[in-house]
Formats: C-alpha cells, sequence, structure tokens
C-alpha cells in the first residue's frame, strides 16, 4: 500500500484520500496549520492515521518555533497542539497522540532546542512505527474468528487508509486473507462521504481480496438471506464501558447482526480506548457540512436547494451488542477493556509509554 502519512523532505506528506480512487495524489503539508487542515477536509481520515498525522503536526509545527528559550519554546507548541486538537472533535486517537507528544516535550526540558525538535520528529515517527506493528498484531488475533469459507462484512474503511498501514478491521481481514483462508468481503459505501465504496474497495482491489460492493440498506436483506457470516468494523473511540464510536450506520449493523444472529467484532488499538470516558452517552459527535448529504463530492447535487439537513459523522453502538473487540492484545469482552488497558493508560498519562 501508498504511504497514508509520512515525514517526508521536512514536509508531513498525506496520501489524498479526498481524490481516491480516480486520483492518487499526495499533499505536502508545510506548516500545522495545512496538517490540520487537511485532518478537517477528510485529504487524511481514520482514528489512527488522525492520531500518526497529529503527531506529525506537531512536530513539524514545533520545527518552525524560533525561540531559545525552553518555556516560551513549551508555550507555542502548546498553542500548536490547541490548534490541532481543534481539527475534529470525536477520534480520541488524536487526543492521545498529541498528550503523547506533549509528554516527550515535557521529558526534554533540559535538552537544547534543536535536539528538542529532532526528538519529536523522532517521537512522532515512533507513533507511526508502533501504529503498524499495533494493527499486524491485531490483524493475527482477529483473524482467528475469520473462517475458510466466509463473507465479512464491513463498514466505512478501516484499513492501511485509516491508519499508518495495514489496518484495524481490515487488518483483521487481511491476515484472514494472508493465512489462505479463502473469504469473501461485502463493504457497505458507507454515506455520505463513500469511504467504503471509494476507500475500502480500492484498497482491497489492490490487494485483490474478492469484494463486493453493496449500498447501505442492503445489509440487513443479505443477513436474512445467510450471505453473511460476520461483521468486523473499526472505532474511532471507545468508552470505558465498551461502548464503541464508529462512523455513521455501525449502529444499525450491529442491530442488523444482532436480530439474524451474526457475530459483530470491532477492532481497534489501545490508543483508541477512553478510560476516561464512562459510556458512549459522553463521546463527543462530530456534525459536518449539510453539502456531504445533499451533493455527491460537494458538486452534484442529489437533493433540492435548501432542504434541512442532519449530518452526524459518527454513532454510538452500546457494548452489548458486540461480541468482542480484537485488540492488539487479544479479543476482549467490552466489559474487559477498563482491566486490560487500565495500566497501559495510566502510563501514558504520565509520559512513560508502555
Amino acid at each position: 500500500m501508498v504511504p497514508t502519512v509520512e515525514w517526508k523532505d521536512g514536509a508531513v506528506r498525506l496520501l489524498d484520500q479526498s481524490r481516491l480512487p480516480s486520483q492518487v495524489e499526495f499533499l505536502d503539508c508545510r506548516d500545522y496549520r495545512a496538517v490540520a487542515q487537511a485532518i478537517r477536509e477528510l485529504k487524511v481520515r481514520g482514528a489512527p492515521a488522525i492520531g500518526v498525522t497529529a503527531a506529525m503536526g506537531v512536530a513539524l509545527g514545533a520545527q518552525n518555533v524560533t525561540v531559545d528559550e525552553y518555556p516560551a519554546f513549551v508555550k507555542q507548541v502548546d498553542a500548536i497542539c490547541d490548534h490541532l486538537a481543534a481539527s475534529r472533535p470525536t477520534a480520541v486517537n488524536l487526543f492521545w497522540a498529541i498528550a503523547r507528544m506533549k509528554h516527550r516535550l515535557a521529558s526534554l526540558n533540559n535538552q537544547p532546542i534543536a535536539e528538542i525538535k529532532r526528538e519529536l520528529i523522532r517521537e512522532s515517527q515512533a507513533i507511526l512505527d508502533e501504529d503498524i506493528a499495533l494493527c499486524k498484531a491485531m490483524g493475527q488475533h482477529g483473524a482467528s474468528v475469520i473462517h475458510s469459507g466466509q463473507t465479512i462484512l464491513t463498514h466505512c474503511n478501516a484499513g492501511a487508509l485509516a491508519t499508518a498501514g495495514y489496518g484495524t478491521a481490515l487488518g483483521v481481514i487481511r491476515a484472514a486473507w494472508e493465512q489462505g483462508k479463502q473469504i469473501r468481503v461485502i463493504a457497505d459505501e458507507t454515506r455520505p462521504v463513500l469511504q467504503g465504496a471509494r476507500l475500502t474497495a480500492w484498497e482491497l482491489m489492490q490487494d485483490q481480496i474478492p469484494l463486493t460492493l453493496i449500498t447501505d440498506n442492503m445489509a440487513g436483506s443479505l443477513m436474512r438471506q445467510g450471505k453473511i457470516q460476520v461483521c468486523v468494523v473499526g472505532a474511532d473511540r471507545i468508552a470505558a464501558n465498551g461502548d464503541v464510536a464508529n462512523k455513521i450506520g455501525t449502529y444499525s449493523v450491529a442491530v442488523l447482526a444482532r436480530a439474524h444472529g451474526i457475530p459483530f467484532y470491532v477492532a481497534a488499538p489501545y490508543s483508541t480506548i477512553d478510560l476516561a470516558t464512562k459510556t458512549g452517552a459522553d463521546i463527543p459527535i462530530e456534525e459536518r457540512s449539510p453539502l456531504e448529504v445533499t451533493s455527491i463530492h460537494g458538486s452534484h447535487p442529489v437533493a433540492p436547494a435548501g432542504v434541512t439537513v442532519y449530518n452526524p459523522a459518527f454513532d454510538v453502538t452500546p457494548a452489548e451488542l458486540i461480541t468482542g473487540i480484537i485488540t492488539e492484545r487479544g479479543i476482549f469482552q467490552p466489559g474487559e477493556l477498563a482491566d486490560a488497558f487500565g495500566t497501559q493508560q495510566v502510563a501514558d498519562k504520565s509520559g512513560v509509554i508502555a
């Protein structure tokens, strides 16, 4: 797969996902404001990828801070962090990555500013490298629930494009395919921005994994016909009780899966687990432009001008509808996350990354 995000020649280079699948283009962000804008405009999307991009945005912004005194340097970097944190509200990986960069900055208080700048670049690269490793470990655990001959439904894009590489939900599918399991994927188109149609379909076709694309309202009918055996999706934030925020429409898939006795799994790294958020009711849900609903790619109207639009980007799937949460440490019941990851998250907050 082409890199989703990377540090390249002093810039943050992003695969412009708003251009896919018709064009493979890269965007070189040379200041942190451009990074924040790219996140807002879905040039880069997917919770883990947003986190990596934000970390690199912090490192990029720090390179252009010209003060020589550590307190003044920290003050300016904090402002950069605040700007990036305001780009999107739901995916907790964004805030986790920024917090980690702040912790690293705090640990360098006795270093020269030039060295601090270099270390921030290294830290952002470490976050990228770790994300790929976590996704591959997640894939190996998750592949155990996928059996040869099965058809897997996925919603939105939780693949290499949504991460630093390999993917979460698609990482599970990719790992099962690499193990030689004969599987097929059904991808929901994922209205209104069509991440399933534009991105998941493109990504799986690159890997030659058998794929069928459907509209979002076809899933229940296919389940009733016995044409779907398991569902695997990603996540943008998982609350302490196991409630999961993911792309709008995920809740509907989970309800349909429960009604038809089909296992419903969520795949996500520990950076997506937010133990400070008690339940899904506490997760902030981003509402995006009405234009995403009333037009295709902002230029082809599909609704009458002036119609009232509601466009939440995410919904919350209650823990009781989730069969298991696939992580880099294994597969857990939603209620087991606090015990499994509490120590690691405390370590993160103290600046010591497990």
